[in-house]
């Protein structure tokens, strides 16, 4: 197997130019504190130690980063108008006068009473003269924003107390950022097929959130975010306890994720496993383990042999693909050597896919190279296939483009079924949506190129809950011709236009990346410009290239990486400038850097774009140096790093 020789990319290092310096400076005059973003079996154990020193030579040598950000410059003109709030009074702001503590100590809302709560952790937040920060998630997004968050502004506030000055009491830290999860922990969540398969423990992928927030100086609250009452900027909360109480906020940040989409099958919540949660992986290990050893009994006839080791995946997604490669791995690298005679006839694995090809997101070519491998490891891989119910002991699915009067229904037994077919909206995030008027996406919240959400003011959403929405390239065109006073446009001007197309849909510059030849391509009468229609029909092919960013672990740390240096950047605006000052800044610009997969037998794909695709044993090790050096900490790259010399085959 021979694959391109990629290109090596250098880990970002965030600082901040001096053009945005001198933009501080201007704007927060003496209060502006200016710091850098710093941001089997010897063989296969010979083999796994070698993999290991691979992956941190790819640590040292930077092999691969996925996020690669640019500093937020400011842009020459203000381009997008204020959302309009709704539930908001107009006149005055809402939260005019809180800055100085005036919070009720209760709140009716709907007919119920709740408590407003200001202090954590004997740290209260009503007497902060600054904005106060909510965080809800402590996935990706909000891990990014924790840790890119510079140490001022949301970061800390120091508050004189009484005593002398020398005194070692005479200063307290109080939290202005909160951050609201229901669970206490970052969770990396790629490598969650391994911890089902008992290749990593699950403590390998976790990192306390409570660790990650007092960097910041953060405050953290283990509760489920219910809903946001905009009129008061309250967010409603549900602690442990079941009870409900409010945290007020100037700048909320929603990033709570998205759950598992079951499209309505019956029978999928009820018998089968998603792969979602750390709860989730190892109720999967707890389960596959459980099914050998009851296979393993003398028992247990053929027919419930069988059954018990039919592992069914629905959903040919990078999830599904890796559960099955790691499923590969764990069966016939470590099982055989315990259950031979159940490995020999027993044992069948298939993947489901609704479309053409597993990994559609993936280049053509690594979808190929996938499926090929898969087939190779006698993986029944099913294409075309849509599943129409999920029964106790059996999967049934539908093929498409059957010809009339052949069969096009079919059953699989199995005695463990994987769901990874997408995600939707939770229940807070689709409360949320049904509350704006001008969020239109049913499955996520729409946010502009600032990822500020759609229809209120000061609020944020980012990750897998939310989606940038893709504007109508004719209606900035249409600005751009009124402002040029022209309905024809030379090259340069051309250039021109193009470029404020770009600066307001950064996502549009992969399309526009060779401006002369496409000029002469939609120059049909060939007279060296560009009229109304011909400009019209470029625009509208390009905008049917344009799609929504994918839910990945990429996007959404870039996203939070984002909003981080845009709030280092704001942290001393007063409110009433804030909106005019974030436009200025520069929109938020997905860097793709490529996507892996792993595929089982130490081979993956990797898919890095421009046609910079590549599969097998080099793609596997690129892929663990990537996902080593993307750890959070030197505690959880350390413990990773010794999970790969083995795999736990105990039912844990």
């Amino acid at each position: 197997m021979t694959m391109k020789v990629f290109l090596a990319r250098q880990p970002f290092r965030g600082s901040f130019t001096a053009r945005s310096a001198r933009l501080l400076a201007f704007n927060y005059g003496n209060k502006a504190r200016l710091s850098a973003v710093s941001t089997p079996s010897l063989r296969r154990t010979q083999f796994r130690a070698a993999s290991i020193g691979a992956a941190v030579a790819g640590i040292a040598g930077a092999t691969m980063v996925w996020a690669k950000s640019e500093p937020l410059e400011a842009e020459a003109t203000v381009v997008e108008e204020s959302a309009s709030p709704i539930g908001v009074p107009t006149g005055p702001r809402a939260d005019e006068g809180r800055a100085l503590g005036n919070f009720p100590k209760t709140l009716n809302i709907g007919g119920i009473e709740m408590p407003v709560v200001t202090t954590f952790h004997d740290q209260d937040m009503a007497d902060l003269d600054k904005p106060r920060l909510v965080i809800l998630g402590s996935g990706w997004a909000a891990t990014s924003i924790l840790k890119d968050l510079q140490p001022n502004g949301y970061r800390e506030y120091v508050a004189r107390l009484p005593g002398p000055p020398s005194s070692p009491h005479s200063s307290l830290s109080l939290a202005d950022t909160i951050v609201v999860s229901p669970n206490n922990y970052f969770l990396f969540t790629p490598l969650l097929p391994e911890a089902a398969s008992g290749t990593v423990e699950a403590r390998s992928l976790l990192e306390s959130i409570r660790k990650i927030s007092k960097r910041c100086r953060a405050a953290y609250c283990e509760g489920d975010a219910y809903d946001v009452h905009f009129e008061h900027k309250m967010v409603e909360v549900v602690g442990l306890d079941g009870k409900h109480f409010l945290v007020p906020y100037d700048r909320l940040v929603i990033s709570v994720g998205a759950q598992n989409n079951t499209f309505g099958v019956p029978g999928v919540k009820e018998h089968a496993h998603f792969l979602k949660t750390i709860q989730d992986a190892r109720k999967l290990r707890y389960k596959l383990m459980n099914n050998f050893e009851i296979a393993a009994l003398p028992t247990t006839s053929k027919e419930e042999r069988k059954q018990l080791l039919s592992f069914v995946i629905a959903g040919g997604g990078p999830t599904g693909v890796e559960y099955a490669g790691e499923l590969y791995d764990f069966l016939y690298q470590d099982l055989v050597q315990y259950f031979p005679h159940l490995l020999e006839d027993s044992v069948q694995v298939s993947i489901i896919q609704s479309g053409d090809h597993i990994l559609n997101t993936f280049s053509e070519a690594i979808s190929i190279f996938a499926e090929q491998q898969l087939q190779r490891e006698n993986i029944n891989v099913i294409t075309n296939a849509r599943v129409i119910a999920v029964e106790k002991d059996k999967i049934i699915y539908k093929k498409k483009g059957v010809p009339p009067g052949e069969q096009d229904i079919f059953e699989i037994p199995f005695g463990l079924c994987v769901w990874s077919t997408g995600i939707t909206m939770t229940d807070f995030t689709k409360r949320v949506n049904e509350k704006i008027p001008q969020q239109h996406n049913k499955r996520a919240l729409e946010v502009d190129s600032r990822l500020r959400l759609r229809g209120v003011d000061d609020v944020y959403a980012l990750g897998d809950c939310a989606t940038i929405e893709n504007p109508k390239l004719m209606e900035i065109l249409s600005e751009s011709l009124k402002r040029l006073g022209c309905e024809r446009l030379t090259y340069q001007e051309f250039v021109k236009v193009v470029n404020d197309i770009v600066d307001r849909v950064p996502q549009s510059r992969l399309h526009f990346s060779k401006l002369k030849d496409l000029f002469s391509e939609y120059d049909i009468d060939k007279d060296n410009t560009l009229d109304i229609a011909e400009i019209e029909r470029l625009l509208k092919d390009i905008d049917n290239k344009l799609t929504s960013l994918p839910a990945t672990a990429q996007v959404a740390s870039q996203e939070g990486r984002y909003l981080a240096k845009k709030f280092n950047n704001l942290a001393y605006t007063p409110l009433d400038a804030w909106r005019v000052e974030e436009n200025a800044l520069k929109p938020f610009h997905y860097h793709h850097m490529g996507s892996f997969s792993y595929v089982g037998g130490e081979n993956a794909v990797v898919d890095l774009g421009d046609g910079w695709v590549g599969g097998g044993l080099g793609a596997y090790l690129l892929w663990r140096g990537a996902y080593l050096s993307k750890q959070v900490s030197f505690r959880t790259r350390a413990l990773l790093a010794f999970d790969w010399t083995k795999r736990d085959i105990t039912r844990s």
